[in-house]
Parts: structure tokens; C-alpha cells; sequence
């Protein structure tokens, strides 16, 4: 099972909630993502919550790229 330190990824409005919560927030809940850039994100790629960023096949497929990458690279 994998956990996450949610203080570490969410923003502090956000660290309370529930996990179907969160993935319905937008992506300005992830610490580090402002408003703008969530918008940016929108109009680029459709993507309005943090389950649309976790669904973005180009972002699916960057991981895949990197887990084929020899370990320490």
C-alpha cells in the first residue's frame, strides 16, 4: 500500500481532507502549484483537479520513460 505525508504534497487548506476530496480540488491544492499556473494547466490540458493531473497520459507516460532509466539517472 502506498503512503503519502500529505503535509509535504498538499497545500495547508488541504491537508485535512479526505482523499476523494482532495482529488476533486484543484490543483492548486498541491503545494507548490499557484492559482495561475492550476489555470495554465487548464487551458493547455483540460485539467481542473488533481485527478485530471493524475489521469494526463503525458504525465503517464513521462513515468514510464523514467522507470526505464537505469537507477541513478
Amino acid at each position: 500500500m502506498a503512503q503519502i505525508d500529505l503535509d509535504k504534497v498538499l497545500d495547508k487548506a488541504w491537508a485535512d481532507k479526505d482523499l476523494p476530496a482532495v482529488l476533486d480540488a484543484p490543483v492548486s491544492a498541491l503545494k507548490g502549484v499557484s492559482d495561475r499556473q492550476g489555470a495554465l494547466l487548464e487551458e493547455a490540458f483540460g485539467i481542473k483537479t488533481v485527478a485530471d493531473l493524475a489521469n494526463l497520459k503525458y504525465a503517464r507516460w513521462a513515468q514510464a520513460l523514467a522507470a526505464l532509466a537505469p537507477a541513478g539517472k
